[in-house]
């Protein structure tokens, strides 16, 4: 099976990355662009097109008179900032391109893409950030200079450290202004933009080859799917710019002159929602199934006749929203009468509570998103855009459209990427959002295309029209010693749904059950404890309590209505340690290392089996 949305491809320059910012400083001058939290104020900065594409400039300059050459890599270890951006642009106009690292990499991950790559200049955030380059510093032969942002990160006199701000002042010629706009000016579709690594969850990270044709196209087709996207919209970027999600999403809201409100610090979001109030921000299924575990707990909290109007609220909304608008079809008077009056006590109540009533866009990806989840947002007209997307693909291949949707999806194929099936499932990919090839990785490279150049994702599923729906990662795939398959993934969503669960890992390869490791939100159990005057000493022994292992057995049992039999959680382990990035059981994006928390509870899962 297979479906690609076909229209004419016009490739032009206004497209280009890297022609954005100076573009974008002739028309909008010093309007402000970026936005950014004040450490000593904690107020929002404004930064102008003007002082973004100047301060652009000299840093290009800067890089170009230091030595960088065309189509070399710089790194950028650092979480979230505006300098970021201004790098990323900066080695844009010099030709050459980033290798972004995700702010709590570790030493031995920095100095593997580092000596991949061939990385001499690496810019940094923060103490840790600086810390952990020094470490690859001193051990590598190929890494000669950290550029560090924050201007409290303590140096130690390193000679091969200066701070950004002593990096701005160094002087430069008109020489390197003259290279840095004819190298500017020769920017080509099939220069490197990016080398953008994979987290590894399954094995030693890839380095994705995504050249400037990749963002282009990128650009375009976003264009094509979302033209209501404005210059006069603001934009809370929360997530990782090391991930091509947001990054990509970065570069769409500069190319529609967007603003962009950078924040910096990941827990700060939920504040910064309430001050910026926002007309878009991208997130991860995660963030809203918090968002909706918090506020289900809220209604159970109500008073009986509130939750009967909060029900009616939604079962209007459902009807309004998802019968009829999503199907483009038009509501009663009546049906439009009893929505305002859900939409004006309750939906508007909430979407100001948390600070999104302005939203016009919430793209989400990343993982599954629960269809509950995602009905029980539309309903209340909070304009979740789930998709799906990899580094490869240059983030998205299809999402939700403002209408025509179909819930268990993950949307509607983008214009002119090519979808299709193969006989085992798989989803393959061709389109000029693809990538070019992994980095120094030719054996790879030959696994990963087919011999007619289609990319293989490693994920299953099945197409209905132009709409796609994804079954599971297929080397997440497993079997039971009795022969079932089992989508680990699929079972796990259900799970993070739950108000009592934070993390899950779902075992049974050539097992005679499904099991399951839990990780649960402590404050609720102790919470439970109280009302049911549960005493302990420790979390370990509140865990052990049979009561609390009665408490979670009994929501996994309602979780799982509807699942067959052999698919089911049959027994299950609670441990009170998180699944973490520090103990390397977590990839940078969130994504669980199976085979390392498999290797690290390997005990108490054959007490599972052998009891």
């Amino acid at each position: 099976m297979q479906y690609s949305f076909k229209k004419r491809i016009i490739m032009t320059s206004e497209y280009h990355v890297s022609k954005i910012i100076d573009r974008q400083a002739v028309k909008y001058g010093n309007r402000a662009v970026l936005y950014y939290r004040d450490e000593k104020t904690s107020q929002w900065m404004p930064i102008s097109w003007n002082e973004l594409n100047n301060t652009t400039q000299k840093i290009a300059c800067v890089l170009c008179h230091n030595g960088l050459l065309p189509q070399k890599a710089v790194g950028i270890f650092s979480a979230n900032r505006p300098e970021c951006i201004e790098v990323d642009f900066a080695l844009f106009w010099n030709r050459a391109f980033a290798v972004p690292m995700y702010s709590t990499s570790t030493a031995e991950q920095v100095a593997y893409f580092v000596n991949d790559a061939k990385i001499e200049t690496i810019f940094v955030g923060e103490q840790y950030q600086y810390d952990v380059a020094e470490e690859v510093c001193n051990k590598s032969s190929i890494l000669k200079q950290i550029i560090v942002f924050d201007e409290k990160t303590n140096l130690r006199n390193n000679e091969k450290a200066i701070y950004f701000k002593d990096f701005l002042k160094i002087q430069i010629t008109t020489d390197d202004e003259k290279e840095v706009n004819i190298r500017k000016n020769n920017a080509q579709d099939d220069d490197i933009a990016t080398l953008m690594y994979t987290s590894g969850s399954t094995g030693e990270p890839k380095g994705v080859i995504l050249p400037h044709s990749c963002y282009s196209e990128a650009m375009r087709i976003h264009n094509i799917r979302l033209p209501f996207v404005k210059d006069t919209h603001r934009s809370l970027s929360f997530l990782p710019t090391t991930h091509i999600f947001e990054r990509a999403w970065c570069y769409f809201c500069l190319h529609r002159g967007a603003t962009i409100y950078v924040n910096q610090n990941p827990t700060e979001v939920r504040e910064a929602l309430k001050e910026i109030r926002p007309e878009m921000m991208c997130s991860v299924p995660r963030f809203w199934e918090k968002v909706f575990i918090g506020i289900k707990e809220q209604i159970e909290k109500s008073l009986p006749i509130k939750i009967a109007f909060i029900s009616w609220s939604l079962a209007i909304g459902h009807k309004y929203n998802i019968d009829f608008l999503r199907n483009n079809k038009k509501p009663s008077l009546w049906l439009k009468i009893r929505y305002s009056i859900a939409n004006k006590f309750v939906f508007q109540k909430l979407k100001k509570i948390l600070g999104i009533e302005n939203t016009i866009l919430l793209p989400t990806a990343g993982a599954s998103l629960d269809e509950n989840i995602a009905r029980f947002f539309k309903s209340m007209g909070i304009p979740i855009c789930y998709g799906y997307g990899l580094t490869e693909s240059t983030a998205t291949v299809c999402c939700f459209e403002e209408t025509g949707y179909e819930f268990g999806s993950v949307g509607s194929i983008m214009p002119d990427v090519q979808v299709k099936i193969d006989e085992n499932d798989e989803i393959l990919l061709k389109g000029k959002t693809i990538f070019r090839e992994y980095y120094n990785k030719p054996e790879i490279n030959k696994q990963s295309f087919t011999e007619d150049g289609w990319f293989r994702t490693g994920d299953a599923g099945y197409l209905k029209g132009n709409h796609l729906f994804l079954t599971e990662r297929i080397k997440d795939l497993f079997k039971t010693s009795n022969g079932k398959y089992i989508a680990p993934q699929q079972i796990e969503m259900r799970l993070l749904g739950d108000k009592y669960i934070d993390q899950a890992i779902v075992i049974g390869d050539k097992r005679n059950f499904v099991s399951a490791i839990i990780s649960p939100v402590v404050d609720n159990l102790k919470e439970f404890a109280k009302e049911q005057e549960i005493k302990y000493n420790n979390i370990e022994e509140l865990l052990s309590n049979e009561k609390i292992y009665q408490l979670i057995e009994k929501r996994i049992e309602k979780l799982q209505e509807g699942m067959a039999s052999y698919e089911k959680i049959k027994k299950f382990i609670l441990t009170s340690k998180s699944f973490s990035l520090e103990n390397g059981e977590l990839t940078n994006t969130m994504k669980i290392r199976r085979a390392v928390v498999m290797e690290r509870y390997k005990k108490e899962i054959e007490t599972i089996y052998n009891n």
